[in-house]
């Protein structure tokens, strides 16, 4: 192959494909060049001046190098990873770095292994990292367990790019052994450090870890950035933090920042697309269109040792987009390995349709539950969670009375202990129905959350054993949209849960809340104990900053 792609560049054989016409976006200095592209065994072989029996004429088209989510987790948007690729590539974005943690904290390897072949079928690049905390803690009951001697079997399968985020942070700089085993499989870590800093910051970074996304502020970027680490910008649809820490960039520390996804739902890719929006909002804050792409390119494959990729350049897969501009990225068309996948509008290849293994389906075992046991009485001496708005983060607060105040429960689902963790909820205002959904960051049990423990209770019953999203009002279901596999993912193609999903938010519309919080993402991070500050388990309310449940007097 290298022969044919050297002859291509010097121009003694034909290219397979020749962008005639391109404003190339050149991601190494900055600039755009004027000129062709020549297109050989799916490998740039040259800039320049070409012609072939191939071409494409671009006339003053912007071409970019394909986009690069560099960390998300697929299950947010309830879809297949084959699915998720119809939806992605008419968006610009080649390749992810996905990590399959929530379908393993259910469903242990079984998950894993069904997420990279389905996504083997597509030709959009998964690059799957690793899971390295299954379950998140040892404080909540999960799916599945995988230590690092299971680890060590599911990377022996030579699929994984390297160790997905190290949620345990507090294991880490307390040299728990068995995470410091799991830290020695991979030199390529994600890391999940929220609020660390100081010498623990470099204690984390000491261990491995290179990445972050859970920075909020400038100052925690900065910080990060410092002691060596990738800084993930992240624009979820929950944590939004792409427009607060794109306005602490600048020329000396751009190069150590990646744009990422982690968790959004189908609904908010659909609208305003996943790289393409934080590259949209990162110019909104001053930063250059260019310097923008090459985050989202450049800055992303060199974070994880892509060192094929990310880049126009003679040796580079031919992962490419092309734009009328690069502030809107409307693209019209995208090419992976110098193959046309999107036509900007949507995929052009097809999904084989396989069925779902049956390790994976029929994973809510849950008796039915009554009011009294989702319900107890205020209180006050019991701390409250606060929510904050675009935030993970959550807060301690002390009420006086029931006012406001919104009941929350977490229910095991995986037939384990059948464990119920109550608390009130302040900042979300439902002030009529519940919805219930068996998604919750990251050992999937149920959350529920309601403005009477009777709607709650119908909300969950309704979940049967696919569990999904039920949305109840004045003890009606008005809406449930099921997820078969594992609980949390659709079988069917992203055009149809986009529908579903339509159709649950349609009915939280006929809910009274604060329309500052996309509750069902909110919901999903509720029972995550380790994203400060207090958090509830199945097992009760859980403070996060000294890693304990809160003792009840």
């Amino acid at each position: 192959m290298k022969q044919t792609v050297i002859e291509a560049a010097l121009g003694k054989t034909g290219a397979d494909i020749i962008f005639k016409n391109a404003k190339i976006v050149d991601v190494f200095s900055g600039k755009i060049i004027n000129g062709d592209v020549a297109v050989k065994d799916g490998i740039i072989a040259g800039l320049g001046v070409y012609n072939g029996e191939n071409e494409v004429n671009l006339k003053g088209k912007y071409l970019i190098p394909g986009l690069i989510d560099s960390h998300m987790h697929i299950e947010s948007t309830m879809l297949k990873p084959s699915q998720y690729a119809r939806l992605i590539a008419a968006r610009g974005v080649t390749t992810l770095i996905a990590d399959p943690h929530e379908i393993a904290n259910v469903c242990g390897a079984e998950g894993i292994r069904f997420m990279v072949s389905d996504a083997r079928k597509v030709p959009v690049d998964f690059r799957f990292m690793l899971p390295s905390c299954v379950p998140a803690t040892p404080f909540e009951p999960s799916g599945a367990k995988l230590d690092a001697k299971a680890l060590t079997e599911l990377k022996n399968d030579g699929c994984f790019q390297g160790l997905a985020e190290m949620m345990n942070a507090y294991g880490v700089v307390n040299c728990d052994p068995e995470v410091l085993e799991k830290l020695e499989l991979f030199g390529l870590i994600d890391g999940h450090a929220p609020g660390y800093t100081g010498r623990e910051l470099c204690a984390y970074a000491a261990s491995g870890v290179r990445t972050d996304h859970e920075c909020s502020t400038a100052e925690e970027m900065t910080e990060r950035i410092a002691l060596g680490m990738y800084v993930c910008i992240r624009e979820g649809s929950l944590a939004k933090n792409c427009a607060v820490l794109s306005k602490g960039l600048d020329k000396r520390n751009m190069s150590r920042v990646t744009f990422c996804t982690d968790d959004r739902n189908i609904h908010d890719i659909v609208s305003d697309g996943s790289i393409t929006n934080c590259i949209r909002i990162a110019i909104k804050q001053g930063v250059s269109p260019i310097d923008a792409v090459t985050i989202a390119t450049r800055n992303a494959a060199e974070c994880y040792r892509l060192t094929d990729r990310g880049a126009i350049a003679p040796g580079y897969i031919a992962d490419l987009a092309v734009c009328d501009s690069l502030e809107e990225l409307d693209f019209c068309a995208v090419y992976k390995n110098g193959v046309l996948i999107s036509d900007g509008k949507k995929a052009l290849f097809d999904v084989p349709e396989d069925d779902i293994p049956p390790q994976l389906v029929n994973t809510v075992k849950l008796s039915k539950l009554s009011a009294d046991a989702l319900y107890e009485p205020f209180d006050p001496k019991k701390p409250v969670i606060e929510v904050i708005r675009d935030s993970l983060i959550t807060g301690f607060y002390h009420a006086d009375s029931d006012d406001g105040l919104n009941l929350c429960a977490v229910i095991e689902r995986h037939g384990k202990s059948g464990s119920i963790g109550k608390c009130r909820i302040k900042g979300i205002g439902l002030k009529n129905g519940a919805i219930a959904q068996s998604i919750g960051h990251d050992s999937h049990n149920i959350t529920v959350l309601g403005a009477s423990a009777d709607d709650m209770a119908a909300a969950v019953n309704a979940l049967g054993h696919d569990g999904g999203i039920a949305v109840v009002r004045d003890g009606k279901l008005i809406a449930h949209m099921p997820l078969p596999i594992a609980g949390i993912i659709s079988e069917k193609p992203y055009e149809e849960v986009e529908k579903s999903h339509r159709a649950v938010l349609s009915a939280l519309g006929e809910l009274e809340y604060n329309r500052d919080f996309e509750p069902l993402m909110l919901l999903s991070f509720l029972s995550l104990p380790v994203i400060p500050e207090l958090k509830l388990t199945s097992g009760g309310l859980f403070d996060v900053r000294s890693m304990q449940f809160v003792k009840q007097d």
